[in-house]
């Protein structure tokens, strides 16, 4: 089974991770991608995070009616601060040693990826697989580190945050459901 594993805040999930997703499904043979919110990101200083069960939920309904997605709960469930190099060793116990994980990041993560803990256990367990982000340069991705190009769109979750604050349009940004869900629980007002 080839499994791809898209780990993030997701804080709002919004439709260039379900590109990334999609296309590296695709591209990649997967059968099917994992997307896994984090508890408590160790990358991120956010004051402006979403509730974990409200990032949960966005994602749940994000990928809704997408066979080839699902959402794991295993970084919430552990509530502490999550290691993508933990949330790995989890899919391999569950999934077996046949099971080959495909480990999916953005381009932005590739600056700071060596701040990460035990990256080089991340390698070892996973295909890490790089797609490309507008911004930012992939043409010298470190040695262990796949490079899929996948459909340019300059949408983040700060732009999403920002656009909310200021009373702006964030539809087509995001899932409906998404969009729906941010303005019933007043999300990053």
């Amino acid at each position: 089974m080839r499994i791809g594993i898209l780990g993030g805040t997701f804080n709002p999930i919004h439709t260039g991770h379900l590109v990334l997703a999609e296309e590296a499904r695709e591209k990649l043979n997967l059968d099917k991608v994992i997307l896994v919110p984090a508890y408590v990101p160790p990358h991120k200083n956010e004051e402006e995070l979403a509730e974990p069960n409200d990032r949960f939920k966005m994602v749940e309904l994000a990928i809704r009616g997408n066979p080839g997605f699902e959402v794991s709960s295993v970084e919430m469930d552990a509530k502490t601060t999550s290691y993508s190099v933990e949330t790995l060793k989890a899919f391999k116990q569950k999934y077996g040693e046949e099971a080959k994980l495909f480990f999916l990041t953005g381009a932005d993560s590739l600056g700071e990826l060596y701040t990460w803990k035990e990256i080089d256990q991340i390698f070892k367990l996973s295909n890490f697989i790089v797609a490309s982000r507008p911004g930012y340069d992939v043409s010298k991705v470190p040695n262990g580190v796949e490079h899929v190009t996948i459909t340019s769109l300059e949408i983040s979750s700060s732009l999403i945050r920002k656009k909310i604050k200021e009373g702006k349009s964030i539809r087509y940004l995001v899932p409906e459901p998404v969009r729906e869900y941010i303005i019933a629980r007043r999300l990053y007002k």
